[in-house]
């Protein structure tokens, strides 16, 4: 069985017909290394929901918060473009990121809301290994912030 999810704030803006007031999620860096480039690429299609730039392996898989909420490549492109659970999100900020090996790291705050007004923001840490030039999985944690 395929596990799924939208959230209530993403069916909220759905059913209201708005789009959300996204800002810019990750300002290109010059001083990335093409694996931090890659990651770099998802957070910002997260926000502009343009997932072109984003290269998955065709078996790519996401984890989020110990459920598998990506399956495929082209799916994870799918969602990032078009998926509700998307639609809220209007920044990501406080961004850092590390590597190791074939390893980046990204801790961010991600806002998200409706029609420009910003109802929750929640700290995220994701994991992506690159073993060479495409995103192979994204393990995702998320925190709310208090």
């Amino acid at each position: 069985m395929r596990i799924t999810h939208v959230s209530a704030l993403a069916a909220v803006l759905f059913a209201l017909g708005t789009a959300s007031t996204a800002t810019a999620a990750a300002e290109p860096n010059p001083a990335d290394s093409p694996r931090q480039a890659i990651a770099r690429a998802y957070l910002d299609a997260l926000v502009s929901h343009d997932a072109s730039a984003v290269p998955f392996a065709p078996d790519a898989t996401r984890v989020e918060v110990g459920l598998q909420t990506g399956y495929s490549g082209p799916q994870l492109t799918a969602d990032l473009e078009n998926g509700l659970q998307y639609r809220v999100i209007q920044g990501i900020r406080d961004l850092t990121m590390s590597e190791s090996g074939d390893t980046v790291t990204t801790h961010y705050l991600l806002d998200t809301g409706v029609a420009g007004i910003r109802l929750t923001t929640v700290e995220i840490t994701e994991t992506f290994v690159i073993p060479v030039d495409s995103i192979h999985t994204i393990e995702a944690t998320i925190t709310p912030v208090l």
